[in-house]
């Protein structure tokens, strides 16, 4: 594999790990969407939902943030609206919400492009607080023509007694499952995952509940994680650092989907 070309500035990021409890065993269910073949990155690839962070989420994280943490807040703000966009789920925000309302709220966002004019209309709050920051990822060099620098965040629903619903223009399916039964489809081929999200299902799938997944990442220092390659005498391997919770931190290159 080529240098990572380092002209290229990375794009900032944000990924909901979205809970509820489990239906058909203990282990916790995760959502997970399928991302459209169309798509320049991590096309058909099963992933969390979220996406960059826009200029309107900076904006609004101004209103409400001091300089030192106006960064991270528009970070939060990109994964609850990514959440709201891309499955219909109102994350991260309080007031007055049923599915009717959560749909209607959905459909203005999708119409208006931006978080702020939705809150208004609806009289939302944001529950930053409902995000629990878990990861950061730097791919540095593994994707072909765009390098996102992507935060990760967890989320309780609880019962999670609400539908999804795709918004079938950057994925085309949506599914709950178990890190584990994730983990398993992707050994069948069922789907299909890009490194960062593997080894970030092996990391869930430690947790019997969003409850100690959340303790684990509170008492888990987030550093910025950029894949390395290594060479050794029985091949190359994508490596990250083995201190920061990833029961599995190598995976042979030959095998390791990089977006």
């Amino acid at each position: 594999m080529s240098a990572p070309d380092q002209t290229v500035e990375p794009i900032p990021a944000a990924t909901l790990v979205i809970f509820r409890k489990g239906r058909t065993g203990p282990d916790p269910q995760i959502l997970m969407t399928v991302r459209s073949r169309n798509m320049s990155f991590a096309g058909g690839m099963a992933v969390f939902p979220g996406g960059r962070v826009d200029p309107q989420d900076r904006a609004l994280a101004r209103t409400l943030a001091s300089h030192d943490r106006e960064d991270e807040v528009a970070h939060r703000i990109a994964a609850i609206r990514e959440t709201l966009e891309e499955t219909g789920l109102a994350l991260g925000l309080t007031g007055d919400m049923d599915a009717g309302r959560a749909a209607e709220a959905r459909a203005m966002l999708l119409e208006r492009g931006e978080l702020a004019p939705v809150l208004a209309s609806f009289d939302l709050t944001l529950d930053l607080d409902a995000l629990t920051p878990f990861a950061r990822w730097l791919p540095l060099g593994l994707a072909h023509n765009r390098i996102f620098d992507t935060m990760f965040y967890l989320a309780d629903l609880g019962t999670g007694a609400v539908e999804v619903e795709v918004d079938e223009t950057e994925n085309t399916r949506l599914f709950w499952v178990s890190a584990r039964e994730a983990l398993a489809m992707a050994d069948t081929g069922e789907i299909a995952l890009i490194f960062p999200t593997r080894r970030n299902l092996e990391r869930l799938a430690q947790f019997a509940s969003f409850d100690e997944a959340r303790d684990h990442a509170r008492a888990t220092p987030v550093r910025t994680i950029t894949p390395e390659i290594v060479k050794e005498a029985e091949g190359s391997f994508l490596t990250i650092p083995d201190d920061l919770g990833y029961p599995v931190t190598r995976e042979q290159l030959t095998s390791a989907m990089r977006g």
